[in-house]
Protein backbone atom coordinates (compact mmCIF):
# COMPACT_ATOMS: atom_id res chain seq x y z
CA UNK A 1 0.00 0.00 0.00
CA UNK A 2 1.27 3.47 -0.87
CA UNK A 3 2.30 5.75 1.97
CA UNK A 4 0.09 8.79 2.48
CA UNK A 5 2.20 11.92 2.72
CA UNK A 6 -0.41 14.61 3.23
CA UNK A 7 -3.80 13.78 4.67
CA UNK A 8 -7.00 15.60 3.83
CA UNK A 9 -8.97 17.11 6.68
CA UNK A 10 -12.72 17.67 6.98
CA UNK A 11 -13.55 16.75 3.38
CA UNK A 12 -17.05 18.27 3.41
CA UNK A 13 -15.88 21.65 4.64
CA UNK A 14 -12.91 21.46 2.30
CA UNK A 15 -15.08 20.83 -0.75
CA UNK A 16 -17.40 23.70 0.16
CA UNK A 17 -14.47 26.05 0.66
CA UNK A 18 -12.95 25.03 -2.67
CA UNK A 19 -16.16 25.74 -4.55
CA UNK A 20 -16.64 29.12 -2.88
CA UNK A 21 -13.06 30.20 -3.57
CA UNK A 22 -13.19 28.95 -7.15
CA UNK A 23 -16.39 30.89 -7.78
CA UNK A 24 -15.03 33.95 -6.00
CA UNK A 25 -11.90 34.23 -8.11
CA UNK A 26 -13.73 33.33 -11.31
CA UNK A 27 -16.10 36.19 -10.59
CA UNK A 28 -13.19 38.54 -10.03
CA UNK A 29 -11.71 37.78 -13.42
CA UNK A 30 -15.02 38.12 -15.24
CA UNK A 31 -16.55 41.10 -13.54
CA UNK A 32 -13.47 43.29 -13.64
CA UNK A 33 -14.57 44.85 -10.35
CA UNK A 34 -13.12 44.82 -6.87
CA UNK A 35 -14.33 42.00 -4.66
CA UNK A 36 -13.04 40.38 -1.52
CA UNK A 37 -13.66 37.03 0.07
CA UNK A 38 -14.34 37.41 3.81
CA UNK A 39 -11.54 34.93 4.52
CA UNK A 40 -9.15 36.41 1.97
CA UNK A 41 -9.35 40.14 2.53
CA UNK A 42 -5.68 40.67 1.73
CA UNK A 43 -5.90 39.29 -1.77
CA UNK A 44 -5.42 41.99 -4.44
CA UNK A 45 -8.16 43.53 -6.44
CA UNK A 46 -8.51 42.75 -10.09
CA UNK A 47 -8.92 45.76 -12.35
CA UNK A 48 -9.58 45.70 -16.06
CA UNK A 49 -9.36 48.23 -18.86
CA UNK A 50 -11.33 47.83 -22.04
CA UNK A 51 -9.27 48.30 -25.16
CA UNK A 52 -9.64 48.79 -28.86
CA UNK A 53 -8.82 45.91 -31.14
CA UNK A 54 -6.33 46.59 -33.84
CA UNK A 55 -4.11 45.63 -36.71
CA UNK A 56 -0.93 44.03 -35.42
CA UNK A 57 1.72 46.24 -37.05
CA UNK A 58 5.29 47.16 -36.19
CA UNK A 59 6.12 50.79 -35.57
CA UNK A 60 8.00 53.20 -33.37
CA UNK A 61 6.72 56.10 -31.35
CA UNK A 62 7.21 58.42 -34.30
CA UNK A 63 4.42 56.57 -36.06
CA UNK A 64 6.47 55.11 -38.92
CA UNK A 65 5.42 51.69 -40.13
CA UNK A 66 7.95 48.95 -40.64
CA UNK A 67 5.47 46.64 -42.29
CA UNK A 68 3.43 43.65 -41.17
CA UNK A 69 5.50 40.76 -39.87
CA UNK A 70 4.66 37.19 -39.06
CA UNK A 71 5.41 37.08 -35.40
CA UNK A 72 8.30 38.00 -33.24
CA UNK A 73 10.76 36.93 -30.65
CA UNK A 74 9.78 34.24 -28.20
CA UNK A 75 11.45 34.76 -24.83
CA UNK A 76 10.49 33.92 -21.31
CA UNK A 77 11.83 32.66 -18.02
CA UNK A 78 12.68 34.30 -14.73
CA UNK A 79 15.94 35.44 -16.27
CA UNK A 80 14.07 37.99 -18.33
CA UNK A 81 14.06 40.09 -15.19
CA UNK A 82 17.79 40.30 -14.84
CA UNK A 83 19.91 42.78 -16.70
CA UNK A 84 21.19 40.21 -19.16
CA UNK A 85 17.88 38.52 -19.65
CA UNK A 86 16.14 41.81 -20.27
CA UNK A 87 18.56 42.38 -23.12
CA UNK A 88 18.04 38.77 -24.15
CA UNK A 89 14.60 39.80 -25.26
CA UNK A 90 16.23 41.07 -28.43
CA UNK A 91 18.08 37.89 -29.31
CA UNK A 92 15.46 36.18 -31.42
CA UNK A 93 15.65 33.22 -33.73
CA UNK A 94 13.77 33.87 -36.94
CA UNK A 95 12.37 30.34 -36.84
CA UNK A 96 10.08 31.45 -34.04
CA UNK A 97 8.53 34.35 -35.92
CA UNK A 98 4.83 33.78 -36.27
CA UNK A 99 2.81 36.98 -36.30
CA UNK A 100 -0.40 37.21 -38.28
CA UNK A 101 -2.08 40.47 -39.16
CA UNK A 102 -5.18 40.95 -37.05
CA UNK A 103 -8.22 42.62 -38.51
CA UNK A 104 -9.68 45.59 -36.71
CA UNK A 105 -13.03 45.44 -35.01
CA UNK A 106 -15.23 48.06 -33.46
CA UNK A 107 -14.92 48.34 -29.69
CA UNK A 108 -14.91 51.09 -27.04
CA UNK A 109 -11.90 53.38 -26.90
CA UNK A 110 -9.22 52.63 -24.36
CA UNK A 111 -10.07 54.06 -20.97
CA UNK A 112 -6.86 55.20 -19.39
CA UNK A 113 -7.00 54.24 -15.74
CA UNK A 114 -6.53 56.87 -13.09
CA UNK A 115 -3.17 55.67 -11.87
CA UNK A 116 -3.09 57.74 -8.71
CA UNK A 117 -0.34 59.23 -6.63
CA UNK A 118 3.07 57.61 -7.11
CA UNK A 119 4.11 57.81 -3.45
CA UNK A 120 0.81 56.43 -2.20
CA UNK A 121 1.00 53.46 -4.56
CA UNK A 122 4.59 52.75 -3.54
CA UNK A 123 3.50 52.16 0.06
CA UNK A 124 1.87 48.90 -0.99
CA UNK A 125 4.95 47.46 -2.71
CA UNK A 126 7.23 44.74 -1.35
CA UNK A 127 10.09 47.24 -1.51
CA UNK A 128 10.80 50.75 -2.73
CA UNK A 129 10.84 50.85 -6.56
CA UNK A 130 14.11 50.35 -8.42
CA UNK A 131 13.88 53.91 -9.75
CA UNK A 132 13.90 56.72 -7.19
CA UNK A 133 10.39 57.85 -6.27
CA UNK A 134 11.19 61.51 -7.01
CA UNK A 135 12.21 60.59 -10.55
CA UNK A 136 9.08 58.47 -11.02
CA UNK A 137 6.94 61.41 -9.92
CA UNK A 138 8.77 63.70 -12.31
CA UNK A 139 8.21 61.26 -15.20
CA UNK A 140 4.76 60.08 -14.16
CA UNK A 141 3.29 60.19 -17.65
CA UNK A 142 6.09 58.27 -19.38
CA UNK A 143 5.54 54.64 -20.29
CA UNK A 144 8.68 53.50 -18.48
CA UNK A 145 7.28 54.90 -15.22
CA UNK A 146 3.80 53.46 -15.77
CA UNK A 147 5.24 50.04 -16.57
CA UNK A 148 7.55 50.07 -13.54
CA UNK A 149 4.59 50.86 -11.31
CA UNK A 150 2.58 48.03 -12.91
CA UNK A 151 5.30 45.41 -12.42
CA UNK A 152 5.89 46.53 -8.83
CA UNK A 153 2.15 46.23 -8.12
CA UNK A 154 2.00 42.83 -9.82
CA UNK A 155 4.87 41.59 -7.66
CA UNK A 156 3.25 42.89 -4.47
CA UNK A 157 -0.22 41.55 -5.29
CA UNK A 158 1.05 38.07 -6.12
CA UNK A 159 3.44 37.85 -3.15
CA UNK A 160 0.74 38.91 -0.69
CA UNK A 161 -1.69 36.35 -2.12
CA UNK A 162 0.90 33.58 -1.82
CA UNK A 163 1.83 34.61 1.73
CA UNK A 164 -1.85 34.48 2.68
CA UNK A 165 -2.22 30.87 1.61
CA UNK A 166 1.22 29.67 2.78
CA UNK A 167 1.60 31.56 6.04
CA UNK A 168 5.25 32.20 5.25
CA UNK A 169 7.08 35.39 4.36
CA UNK A 170 9.02 36.36 1.25
CA UNK A 171 12.67 37.32 1.59
CA UNK A 172 13.05 40.66 -0.21
CA UNK A 173 16.44 41.01 -1.88
CA UNK A 174 17.36 44.26 -3.65
CA UNK A 175 20.24 44.18 -6.11
CA UNK A 176 22.01 46.66 -8.37
CA UNK A 177 23.61 46.32 -11.79
CA UNK A 178 26.78 48.36 -12.18
CA UNK A 179 26.00 48.89 -15.88
CA UNK A 180 22.73 50.57 -14.88
CA UNK A 181 19.58 49.74 -12.97
CA UNK A 182 18.80 46.83 -10.70
CA UNK A 183 16.01 44.70 -9.36
CA UNK A 184 14.04 43.25 -6.46
CA UNK A 185 13.91 39.49 -5.93
CA UNK A 186 11.23 38.14 -3.59
CA UNK A 187 11.79 34.48 -2.70
CA UNK A 188 10.10 32.12 -0.25
CA UNK A 189 11.67 28.68 0.25
CA UNK A 190 10.46 25.56 2.04
CA UNK A 191 7.15 27.06 3.10
CA UNK A 192 4.08 25.16 4.24
CA UNK A 193 2.54 25.11 0.76
CA UNK A 194 5.31 26.26 -1.57
CA UNK A 195 8.66 24.54 -1.77
CA UNK A 196 10.03 27.50 -3.70
CA UNK A 197 8.24 30.66 -4.80
CA UNK A 198 9.96 33.55 -6.53
CA UNK A 199 8.63 36.85 -7.89
CA UNK A 200 11.27 39.08 -9.46
CA UNK A 201 11.27 42.64 -10.79
CA UNK A 202 14.08 44.25 -12.79
CA UNK A 203 14.54 47.70 -14.29
CA UNK A 204 17.77 48.03 -16.24
CA UNK A 205 19.23 50.50 -18.70
CA UNK A 206 22.42 51.24 -20.62
CA UNK A 207 23.59 50.75 -24.20
CA UNK A 208 22.94 47.75 -26.41
CA UNK A 209 25.97 45.69 -27.30
CA UNK A 210 26.82 45.48 -30.99
CA UNK A 211 25.91 41.80 -30.98
CA UNK A 212 22.47 42.55 -29.56
CA UNK A 213 21.94 45.29 -32.14
CA UNK A 214 22.92 42.90 -34.96
CA UNK A 215 20.44 40.31 -33.72
CA UNK A 216 17.69 42.91 -33.64
CA UNK A 217 18.48 44.10 -37.16
CA UNK A 218 18.49 40.51 -38.35
CA UNK A 219 14.81 40.21 -37.52
CA UNK A 220 13.72 43.37 -39.29
CA UNK A 221 14.26 46.20 -36.85
CA UNK A 222 15.81 49.34 -38.31
CA UNK A 223 18.11 50.88 -35.71
CA UNK A 224 20.17 54.03 -36.10
CA UNK A 225 22.38 54.75 -33.13
CA UNK A 226 24.35 57.87 -32.32
CA UNK A 227 28.11 57.33 -32.56
CA UNK A 228 27.41 53.60 -32.68
CA UNK A 229 25.50 53.64 -29.39
CA UNK A 230 21.90 52.65 -28.79
CA UNK A 231 20.52 53.62 -25.35
CA UNK A 232 17.92 51.18 -24.02
CA UNK A 233 15.81 50.51 -20.98
CA UNK A 234 14.17 47.19 -20.15
CA UNK A 235 11.95 46.14 -17.29
CA UNK A 236 9.75 43.25 -16.30
CA UNK A 237 8.19 41.09 -13.63
CA UNK A 238 8.61 37.32 -13.62
CA UNK A 239 7.52 34.54 -11.31
CA UNK A 240 7.88 30.78 -10.97
CA UNK A 241 6.04 28.91 -8.19
CA UNK A 242 6.88 25.30 -7.25
CA UNK A 243 4.34 23.91 -4.73
CA UNK A 244 5.01 20.96 -2.42
CA UNK A 245 1.77 19.11 -3.14
CA UNK A 246 1.92 17.40 -6.58
CA UNK A 247 -1.77 18.19 -7.10
CA UNK A 248 -1.04 21.95 -7.09
CA UNK A 249 0.49 22.94 -10.44
CA UNK A 250 3.62 24.96 -11.01
CA UNK A 251 2.89 28.37 -12.55
CA UNK A 252 5.07 30.86 -14.43
CA UNK A 253 4.40 34.36 -15.71
CA UNK A 254 6.50 37.13 -17.20
CA UNK A 255 5.52 40.62 -18.45
CA UNK A 256 8.12 43.06 -19.77
CA UNK A 257 8.77 46.28 -21.68
CA UNK A 258 11.72 47.25 -23.90
CA UNK A 259 12.57 50.69 -25.25
CA UNK A 260 15.41 51.89 -27.51
CA UNK A 261 16.32 55.49 -28.31
CA UNK A 262 17.67 56.20 -31.79
CA UNK A 263 19.96 58.88 -33.18
CA UNK A 264 17.17 61.34 -33.93
CA UNK A 265 15.68 60.98 -30.45
CA UNK A 266 12.76 58.80 -31.56
CA UNK A 267 12.06 55.58 -29.70
CA UNK A 268 11.22 52.04 -30.66
CA UNK A 269 9.35 50.07 -28.02
CA UNK A 270 7.58 46.78 -27.51
CA UNK A 271 5.96 44.60 -24.85
CA UNK A 272 6.18 40.86 -24.28
CA UNK A 273 5.15 38.21 -21.82
CA UNK A 274 2.69 35.50 -20.94
CA UNK A 275 1.42 33.11 -18.28
CA UNK A 276 1.57 29.31 -18.39
CA UNK A 277 0.68 26.36 -16.15
CA UNK A 278 2.63 23.15 -15.52
CA UNK A 279 0.50 20.59 -13.67
CA UNK A 280 1.79 17.21 -12.52
CA UNK A 281 -1.58 15.54 -13.15
CA UNK A 282 -4.30 16.43 -15.65
CA UNK A 283 -7.32 18.20 -14.17
CA UNK A 284 -9.81 19.35 -16.77
CA UNK A 285 -11.57 21.82 -14.48
CA UNK A 286 -8.29 23.49 -13.49
CA UNK A 287 -7.16 23.71 -17.11
CA UNK A 288 -10.44 25.29 -18.17
CA UNK A 289 -10.38 27.83 -15.36
CA UNK A 290 -6.78 28.82 -16.06
CA UNK A 291 -7.17 29.15 -19.82
CA UNK A 292 -10.62 30.74 -19.66
CA UNK A 293 -9.38 33.44 -17.27
CA UNK A 294 -6.59 34.29 -19.73
CA UNK A 295 -9.00 34.15 -22.67
CA UNK A 296 -11.40 36.60 -21.06
CA UNK A 297 -8.52 39.03 -20.48
CA UNK A 298 -7.40 38.68 -24.10
CA UNK A 299 -10.92 38.99 -25.49
CA UNK A 300 -11.30 42.42 -23.94
CA UNK A 301 -8.72 43.60 -26.48
CA UNK A 302 -8.98 41.31 -29.51
CA UNK A 303 -10.75 38.03 -30.21
CA UNK A 304 -7.66 36.69 -32.01
CA UNK A 305 -5.24 37.32 -29.15
CA UNK A 306 -6.05 34.21 -27.11
CA UNK A 307 -6.03 31.61 -29.93
CA UNK A 308 -2.87 33.04 -31.48
CA UNK A 309 -0.98 33.55 -28.24
CA UNK A 310 -2.10 30.14 -26.92
CA UNK A 311 -0.58 28.43 -29.98
CA UNK A 312 2.57 30.53 -29.62
CA UNK A 313 2.85 29.39 -26.01
CA UNK A 314 2.54 25.70 -26.94
CA UNK A 315 5.25 26.11 -29.55
CA UNK A 316 7.67 27.97 -27.32
CA UNK A 317 7.45 25.79 -24.19
CA UNK A 318 8.35 22.66 -26.13
CA UNK A 319 11.10 20.27 -25.00
CA UNK A 320 12.29 19.11 -28.40
CA UNK A 321 14.58 16.33 -27.20
CA UNK A 322 11.65 14.84 -25.23
CA UNK A 323 8.94 15.50 -27.82
CA UNK A 324 6.66 17.08 -25.23
CA UNK A 325 5.56 20.47 -23.94
CA UNK A 326 6.67 21.70 -20.52
CA UNK A 327 3.07 21.98 -19.31
CA UNK A 328 -0.44 22.74 -20.57
CA UNK A 329 0.49 26.22 -21.75
CA UNK A 330 -1.41 29.46 -21.46
CA UNK A 331 -0.52 32.54 -23.53
CA UNK A 332 2.78 33.91 -24.82
CA UNK A 333 3.59 36.91 -27.02
CA UNK A 334 6.47 39.21 -27.84
CA UNK A 335 7.28 42.32 -29.91
CA UNK A 336 3.79 43.69 -29.25
CA UNK A 337 4.09 47.25 -30.53
CA UNK A 338 0.72 48.20 -31.96
CA UNK A 339 -1.77 49.67 -32.60
CA UNK A 340 -0.57 52.25 -30.08
CA UNK A 341 1.51 52.28 -26.95
CA UNK A 342 -1.59 52.92 -24.85
CA UNK A 343 -3.46 49.97 -26.38
CA UNK A 344 -0.52 47.61 -25.95
CA UNK A 345 0.00 48.69 -22.34
CA UNK A 346 -3.70 48.27 -21.60
CA UNK A 347 -3.53 44.69 -22.88
CA UNK A 348 -0.41 43.86 -20.85
CA UNK A 349 -2.06 45.39 -17.79
CA UNK A 350 -5.09 43.13 -18.25
CA UNK A 351 -2.85 40.08 -18.54
CA UNK A 352 -0.76 40.99 -15.50
CA UNK A 353 -3.90 41.33 -13.42
CA UNK A 354 -4.97 37.75 -14.15
CA UNK A 355 -2.06 36.15 -12.30
CA UNK A 356 -3.93 35.93 -8.97
CA UNK A 357 -7.42 34.96 -10.21
CA UNK A 358 -6.13 32.38 -12.72
CA UNK A 359 -3.90 30.57 -10.19
CA UNK A 360 -4.97 31.06 -6.56
CA UNK A 361 -8.34 29.26 -6.91
CA UNK A 362 -6.44 26.18 -8.12
CA UNK A 363 -4.07 26.39 -5.15
CA UNK A 364 -6.92 26.59 -2.63
CA UNK A 365 -8.82 23.82 -4.38
CA UNK A 366 -5.98 21.32 -3.90
CA UNK A 367 -4.55 22.69 -0.68
CA UNK A 368 -5.37 19.61 1.40
CA UNK A 369 -5.35 16.93 -1.29
CA UNK A 370 -3.68 13.73 -0.06
CA UNK A 371 -0.72 12.43 -2.03
CA UNK A 372 1.37 9.27 -2.12
CA UNK A 373 5.12 8.72 -2.32
CA UNK A 374 4.63 7.54 -5.91
CA UNK A 375 2.90 10.84 -6.78
CA UNK A 376 5.74 12.80 -5.18
CA UNK A 377 8.23 10.78 -7.24
CA UNK A 378 6.34 11.65 -10.45
CA UNK A 379 6.39 15.30 -9.41
CA UNK A 380 10.17 15.12 -9.08
CA UNK A 381 10.52 13.59 -12.55
CA UNK A 382 8.34 16.31 -14.08
CA UNK A 383 10.38 18.97 -12.30
CA UNK A 384 13.42 17.48 -13.97
CA UNK A 385 11.81 18.18 -17.35
CA UNK A 386 11.12 21.75 -16.20
CA UNK A 387 14.82 22.18 -15.46
CA UNK A 388 15.76 20.69 -18.84
CA UNK A 389 13.65 23.23 -20.71
CA UNK A 390 14.91 26.21 -18.74
CA UNK A 391 18.60 25.31 -19.07
CA UNK A 392 18.57 23.93 -22.61
CA UNK A 393 16.02 26.06 -24.47
CA UNK A 394 15.02 29.18 -22.57
CA UNK A 395 16.81 32.04 -24.31
CA UNK A 396 16.65 34.35 -21.33
CA UNK A 397 18.40 31.85 -19.06
CA UNK A 398 21.03 30.89 -21.64
CA UNK A 399 21.85 34.47 -22.54
CA UNK A 400 21.82 35.61 -18.92
CA UNK A 401 24.32 32.95 -17.86
CA UNK A 402 26.71 34.07 -20.60
CA UNK A 403 26.39 37.83 -20.09
CA UNK A 404 28.64 39.94 -17.86
CA UNK A 405 26.77 41.93 -15.22
CA UNK A 406 23.86 39.50 -14.95
CA UNK A 407 22.65 38.32 -11.55
CA UNK A 408 22.96 34.53 -11.47
CA UNK A 409 20.75 34.02 -8.39
CA UNK A 410 17.83 35.78 -10.07
CA UNK A 411 18.37 33.90 -13.34
CA UNK A 412 18.27 30.51 -11.61
CA UNK A 413 15.37 31.44 -9.35
CA UNK A 414 13.11 29.63 -11.83
CA UNK A 415 14.59 26.23 -10.95
CA UNK A 416 12.87 24.05 -8.32
CA UNK A 417 14.46 23.37 -4.95
CA UNK A 418 14.40 19.61 -5.70
CA UNK A 419 14.06 17.50 -8.86
CA UNK A 420 14.79 13.96 -10.06
CA UNK A 421 16.12 12.20 -13.13
CA UNK A 422 15.42 8.47 -13.51
CA UNK A 423 17.09 6.47 -16.23
CA UNK A 424 14.62 5.38 -18.96
CA UNK A 425 11.62 6.48 -16.92
CA UNK A 426 8.30 5.66 -18.58
CA UNK A 427 4.89 5.59 -16.87
CA UNK A 428 2.82 2.43 -17.12
CA UNK A 429 0.01 2.44 -19.69
CA UNK A 430 -3.39 3.45 -18.39
CA UNK A 431 -2.06 5.35 -15.40
CA UNK A 432 -2.71 9.02 -14.59
CA UNK A 433 0.96 9.66 -15.23
CA UNK A 434 0.61 8.22 -18.73
CA UNK A 435 -2.45 10.40 -19.31
CA UNK A 436 -0.47 13.49 -18.31
CA UNK A 437 2.32 12.54 -20.71
CA UNK A 438 -0.20 12.06 -23.53
CA UNK A 439 -1.48 15.61 -23.02
CA UNK A 440 2.08 16.97 -23.05
CA UNK A 441 2.85 15.13 -26.28
CA UNK A 442 -0.40 16.28 -27.92
CA UNK A 443 -1.39 19.78 -26.75
CA UNK A 444 -5.15 20.28 -26.64
CA UNK A 445 -7.66 23.12 -26.56
CA UNK A 446 -8.93 23.66 -23.04
CA UNK A 447 -11.53 26.38 -23.69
Amino acid sequence: MATIVLCSVNKTAQTTTRRCLFAHFKGLARAGESAHSPSLTSLPRTRWSRGTSIRFMSHGTTGRTAGTRRGALALTGAAALTAAAAVAGVLANANHLQRAEMASKVSPAVEREQEGDILERCRGFMSAPVTEVALLQERKGEMSTRMEMLIMETQADFCKALQEVDGGTFKVDRWQRKEGGGGISCVMQDGKVFEKAGVNVSVVFGHLTEEAAKQMRSRGKVLKGKDGKLPFCAMGVSSVIHPKNPHIPTVHFNYRYFEIEEEDGSKQWWFGGGTDLTPIYVNEEDAFHFHNTLKEACDKHHSQYYPDFKKWCDRYFYIRHRGETRGIGGIFFDDLDSPSQEDAFSFVKSCARTVVPCYLPIVYKHLNDPCTEEEKDWQQVRRGRYVEFNLVYDRGVKFGLATPGSRIESILMSLPLTARWEYMHEPAKGTREAKMLEVLQNPKEWV
